[in-house]
């Protein structure tokens, strides 16, 4: 038997011998029994590309050889005629010509093949060549029927074909109505793809479909907002009087709309302004949502439209939607909640804190600046505890936040004595910071305005001590160490081979140029600090207390910084001793360029939130008095490095300044018109 001709069977055969349910395709056998059979692969091809002749050859021919063959072999006549050949095997069904009940492995039939594809022509022929058939109402695996493809599909015509059928056969409802294994019907289908033209079609069709939802509780509505169509929505609103807008989780179309567009929002707020006051499971309405999103035009529309309720309305933990714009750091959407409802800055979450406290622990500066900025907020309002007595400075701190600490200290003027339930000040808080340069940042700006430790004994204050600092430091030295010991080779190679090279009396012969000797200067102080920088690494590598390691540690740093900066201005002397051309003046100045960027960029890593110069000049007048006992008892490391990082910021500008007056002399002046007396002639 040629292996075109065999269908495999898809599945076992059925109990019972009653016609099989409406989601199965069965073909019937000389016995009673029902089997699923795979469709011809021939026929699968010309259904999928939409082959209408080829289909309807495969279907029809030899329909009257079919028949007679069958009656011979059984002696009988069957009325349901499904003309298959049965092998003397069980489980294979062998056949000739193919037949209009064959699935494909997901059982899709032939009309639902045309369906996906949208060859509505085909789906005319079948139907009305096999009308008898009901292929309007049968189902795939899924449980999906025709329509429901040609829906997800967004085959517009197919779908118009195959529900003039269903009318036509008194079905429309039904097949409307019907659904797959997700609980989804058409309507689902075509709204979760923004397939506007069906949607309007499906539910002039049936409006009655709009208040159907699918198994996980969705609507056509919500889904057709999850898919951006704004005309699927308007198609769906405004087409039917009933329509059901749920969404998972207790959620309604407004809460997905908020994601989406303004315009969305917009629809959905002038069908049915209530949906701006319904929650979800957790408690949360469309304008929680759209504040943790910081659209700020969304979260006006839906402030304008929504009842004046909304706006103080909080969720299951407490939080109302300012405390949620705040604590995600959306600024412009709290303020326009406070121009709307200024009175909503007084609302507490289940902890007693405001939408300050939400934002200092969110590190959100910009909100906690509109707070300072804000003329509505009381005075007092930026000192306010929740029930655990901490106001928003404690949370800053606690949050390692630096930039927030001194916008609240400098503007905003908090107290920073207040204490909390456990009798800690905002200070106390900070030693539980658990980053290097946080703790110093944090320390400098509260030291410098003032702040104050909670009263307890000195002889119980525990230093701050980060072990895994001192871990990345001892790890950090040992590369470190060995790139300086490269830049001290370097500068002594340099050293030993002369730029220009040496003359018969083994003098270089460059000696009188001033490049020369600034190349000798610079080449000497490379080499000199790379040195005491390998020097600095080891001692601190070997040294058994954290704060030596440190200190020795930084002024390694330095020194590996000058170094690096005086063979760069080394490099370039010995370059403009030799060469007189541009190129070489012009290849340095994009050299330093990339060298600014590159400390630019590890300022800003090293002193991200950095305080200001002032803060860190006041922080230096206020350890003169009696904090400096508490800073070196509790916070050693932080005087020695606000003075490295000082002499960092001093030893780089100083170190482009020189490069800038080098870069800015022309080669004349570094003495390339003055040479060596020329040897006297030889007599010879």
């Amino acid at each position: 038997m040629d292996r075109q001709q065999q269908h495999v069977e898809l599945a076992h055969a059925y109990l019972s011998s009653g016609s099989p349910p409406a989601s199965a395709t069965a073909v019937m056998q000389p016995n009673g029994s029902t089997r699923l059979v795979q469709m011809c692969p021939y026929l699968y091809r010309a259904a999928f590309k939409g082959r209408t002749e080829e289909v309807m050859a495969l279907l029809l021919r030899q329909h009257a050889a079919r028949a007679e063959r069958y009656q011979q072999a059984t002696g009988q006549t069957h009325s349901k005629a499904d003309h298959f050949l049965v092998s003397g095997s069980a489980g294979i069904i062998q056949h000739g010509p193919c037949d209009i009940l064959e699935v494909s492995t997901e059982r899709n039939t032939v009309l639902h093949l045309a369906a996906e594809q949208g060859h509505d022509e085909l789906i005319q022929e079948l139907f009305l060549r096999f009308k008898e058939q009901s292929l309007l109402s049968r189902r795939n695996s899924a449980l999906d029927t025709p329509l429901h493809c040609a829906a997800r599909a967004g085959h517009n015509k197919a779908v118009v074909v195959l529900l003039q059928f269903a009318e036509d056969c008194g079905e429309s409802i039904p097949i409307l109505g019907c659904k797959n294994e997700a609980g989804d019907t058409a309507l689902h289908l075509a709204a979760r793809h923004g397939h506007r033209a069906i949607v309007e079609f499906l539910v002039s069709a049936a409006e009655e479909m709009a208040t159907e939802v699918n198994n996980a509780g969705v609507s056509p509505l919500y889904l057709a907002v999850l898919s951006g169509s704004v005309q699927a929505v308007k198609a769906i609103i405004s087409k039917c009087r009933d329509v059901s807008s749920a969404g998972p989780s207790l959620q309604n179309a407004l809460h997905a709309a908020v994601f989406r567009s303004s315009e969305m929002v917009n629809v959905l707020l002038e069908w049915k302004p209530a949906l701006a006051d319904q929650v979800d499971c957790n408690g949360s309405s469309p304008l929680h949502f759209a504040s943790s999103n910081g659209d700020h035009t969304v979260v006006q529309a839906i402030l304008r439209a929504a009842p004046p309720l909304t706006a103080y309305r909080k969720d299951s933990g407490g939080l109302s939607a300012l405390h949620v714009a705040a604590q995600m750091g959306h600024h412009y959407v709290v303020k326009d909640m406070l121009d709307i409802y200024p009175d909503a800055a007084e609302l507490r979450d289940n902890h007693g804190g405001t939408f300050v406290h939400a934002a200092a622990r969110a590190q959100a500066s910009d909100v906690v600046c509109l707070a300072i900025r804000s003329p509505m907020l009381r005075a007092g309002f930026l000192d306010e505890q929740d029930r655990d007595g901490n106001t928003p400075l404690h949370f800053a701190v606690a949050a390692g936040a630096p930039g927030v600490v001194e916008a609240l200290i400098r503007k905003g003027k908090v107290r920073t004595d207040v204490l909390n339930n456990d009798g800690h000040t905002a200070f106390d808080v900070a030693t539980g910071s658990t980053g290097f340069f946080t703790m110093v940042k944090l320390v400098v700006n509260l030291v410098a305005f003032g702040a104050q430790l909670g009263p307890q004994r000195h002889d119980h204050m525990k230093p701050w001590s980060d072990h895994s600092t001192v871990e990345k430091i001892g790890k950090t030295s040992d590369s470190l160490a060995v790139v300086a010991v490269l830049v001290a080779t370097a500068g002594f190679t340099a050293g030993f081979n002369m730029p220009g090279g040496y003359g018969d009396t083994g003098e270089a012969s460059l000696a009188r140029k001033a490049t020369f000797k600034a190349f000798v200067f610079l080449d000497t102080v490379a080499a000199a600090t790379s040195m005491a920088a390998a020097i600095l690494f080891v001692y601190g590598k070997v040294s058994r207390s954290g704060g030596g390691s440190w200190k020795s540690f930084a002024w390694a740093l330095q020194c590996m910084w000058v170094s690096l900066f005086c063979l760069l201005l080394a490099f370039y002397a010995a370059l403009v001793s030799v060469e007189t051309s541009k190129a070489v003046r012009y290849g340095f100045v994009v050299v330093c360029a990339c060298m600014a960027i590159l400390l630019l960029w590890t300022m800003m890593w090293i002193g991200t939130s950095t305080p200001k110069v002032s803060t860190i000049l006041r922080f230096l007048w206020q350890s003169k008095g009696r904090h400096i006992w508490i800073i070196k008892r509790l916070y050693p490391h932080v005087g020695a490095s606000v003075f490295h990082f000082c002499v960092f910021i001093a030893t780089s500008y100083i170190a482009f300044v020189c490069l800038a007056v080098t870069i800015e002399f022309k080669p004349a002046h570094w003495g390339l018109g003055t040479s060596a007396p020329a040897s006297a002639p030889s007599p010879l």
